[in-house]
């Protein structure tokens, strides 16, 4: 089962899935179970985990960082491509969900790289702050609560290094940041995000249509 997103017909989904998305077997099985959940959207699709590994490879990441981890999907696509010294620092705070991530990464063979921290990312972020940890993440991704969004994003500018990459994950939200008669707190929270990204003078960034819309910045 794909994960569906309202950017592209189905039919194109198929056919990216088919003949650009190259998905490892254990990943595969970590999508079909978590496509099982009642809340299976929230997690990304194949053809974002290729894009987020090959990202990790083009910059040659060994430090990447994760605020939301859900079932592991994302974690384990970067966590196979990092090199075998390779850390990924892992923040949620569900024991219910990352006990699946927890399997997929020894399944996956890169549990051995992967530290996860179960308490509220701010408390997580702060702390790696406060250990010296500022400036030495190659990598970051952000796709959690939506209302600590702008506080999750400038821990993690802090936390990488010069030329690391951040992702922020549902910057479209289904389109509503686009649609003026949207006002909830969730879309005005992402749309006040988007401004603050696009008008930072720390980072150069862009906005990727794929899945519920990919921003990438690079920390300059």
């Amino acid at each position: 089962m794909l994960v569906k997103s309202f950017l592209l017909p189905e039919s194109l989904q198929h056919y990216v899935a088919a003949h650009w998305v190259h998905e490892p077997e254990v990943l595969t099985r970590l999508r079909e179970e978590t496509s099982t959940m009642t809340n299976s959207g929230m997690q990304i699709g194949p053809d974002q985990g290729v894009l987020m590994g090959i990202l990790a490879k083009l910059i040659g990441a060994k430090r990447y960082l994760e605020v939301g981890v859900f079932t592991g999907y994302s974690s384990t696509s970067v966590a196979l491509a990092l090199p075998a010294d390779g850390q990924v620092v892992a923040c949620d705070v569900s024991e219910e969900f990352t006990s699946m991530a927890r399997r997929y990464w020894a399944e996956a063979g890169v549990a051995n790289k992967v530290s996860l921290h179960l308490s509220p990312a701010v408390e997580t972020l702060d702390g790696l702050i406060a250990d010296g940890q500022s400036g030495t993440f190659d990598m970051a991704f952000i796709d959690a609560d939506k209302p600590n969004y702008p506080n999750y994003y400038e821990r993690v500018i802090k936390l990488l290094r010069q030329n690391g990459v951040l992702l922020v994950d549902n910057v479209l939200w289904s389109g509503k940041v686009a649609d003026p008669s949207v006002d909830d707190p969730d879309t005005n929270t992402l749309r006040e995000l988007n401004a603050l990204i696009h008008n930072d003078p720390r980072v150069e960034a862009c906005l990727i249509p794929i899945g519920d819309g990919l921003t990438i910045a690079r920390k300059k």
